[in-house]
């Protein structure tokens, strides 16, 4: 193997260190200006963890919501609570400590989290798409294409190809040479950030990984784009009867794709580095996109907004 000469630079001045821990810089650096984030996303993350717990709720308890429409949506909102709890919860608490450091096996932990429940995520929205492509497009078949077994099938399709997409960044990050730069300028560790910090050339290795996440990224948002303009050509083509409902649902999926994908697309797509855009953009895809959808789907949704009543009625007497 051949070392280089920035790697002979980073590891010269005595002996070679592994690193054990790394140093997250955060959001901030004034005192006050924590508190006050630390209050802010705190009240948040309670919002996004209790607003995907009443859609789980819900659409667990209520009859009328047992469709795959919904199934899909309650993965949906599972999978959005457990991408927001993979960094949140330490972003909070580092707001209030003066040392903000993450173990070696929690930054890699992170970065699989973030790459598995992210891959899951764009292949749930996916198949959320079929779904609507086959219920407007099939009506007369779509309980028959779209039953219980065909639904479960493509849920754990997309859990595969979340966990397959970490688990193969993990196996990459995890074998990299780390011996003394340990500051990453962020309040997790992100992938392109950690791989800078290894002790050898990672241009081209780091190049190589946006490059595969961006592919990913890119060709399931092509996808949607395709699958939900079809839909939407379909919808002004046909009757006005029940046109209304079904555009309705489909501006609220679109909705909720753009404000997934954009951010993922601009910091793993986007060749310039910009850190505070980048920062930017990784708090809105961690807090505000899970805290985004419940919102959008229920305010947006008749049956959701009248399961709630029920559940209200059934419970509180009303």
């Amino acid at each position: 193997m051949v070392i280089s000469k920035d790697t002979l630079n980073k590891m010269d001045g005595g002996n070679q260190t592994v690193v054990s821990e790394f140093i997250l810089w955060g959001l901030a650096n004034s005192k006050n200006l924590q508190v006050l984030l630390f209050l802010i996303f705190l009240m948040l993350y309670l919002l996004i963890v209790s607003g995907n717990i009443i859609i789980l709720i819900l659409i667990s308890t209520d009859p009328h919501l047992h469709s795959p429409m919904y199934f899909l949506l309650a993965n949906l909102s599972f999978v959005d609570m457990w991408l927001s709890s993979n960094t949140t919860p330490k972003m909070i608490t580092d707001f209030l400590r003066k040392n903000k450091t993450i173990s070696f096996a929690g930054c890699m932990s992170q970065v699989f989290f973030s790459h598995c429940i992210a891959g899951g995520e764009m292949v749930l929205l996916v198949v959320m798409a079929y779904d609507r492509y086959v219920a407007i497009c099939k009506p007369l078949h779509y309980f028959t294409i779209m039953n219980l077994k065909r639904c479960t099938v493509l849920v754990l399709t997309s859990w595969t190809i979340g966990f397959t997409h970490g688990i193969s960044y993990l196996l990459v990050v995890v074998q990299l040479p780390f011996c003394g730069p340990n500051k990453i300028d962020s309040f997790f560790c992100d992938m392109p950030l950690v791989i800078k910090l290894a002790c050898m050339d990672s241009h081209n290795l780091n190049t190589l990984m946006n490059a595969e996440c961006g592919v990913v990224a890119v060709t399931c948002f092509v996808l949607l784009l395709i699958s939900y303009t079809y839909i939407l050509i379909t919808v002004h083509q046909s009757a006005k009867v029940g046109a209304s409902k079904a555009m309705s649902t489909c501006t609220a999926h679109i909705t909720v794709v753009m404000i997934f994908f954009l951010p993922c697309i601009f910091i793993y797509v986007w060749p310039l580095s910009i850190t505070w855009l980048d920062k930017f953009f990784a708090v809105f895809y961690s807090v505000f996109t899970p805290l985004l959808n419940p919102a959008i789907y229920t305010l947006r949704n008749k049956e959701m907004k009248n399961a709630m009543r029920r559940f209200i009625g059934k419970f509180l007497g009303f």
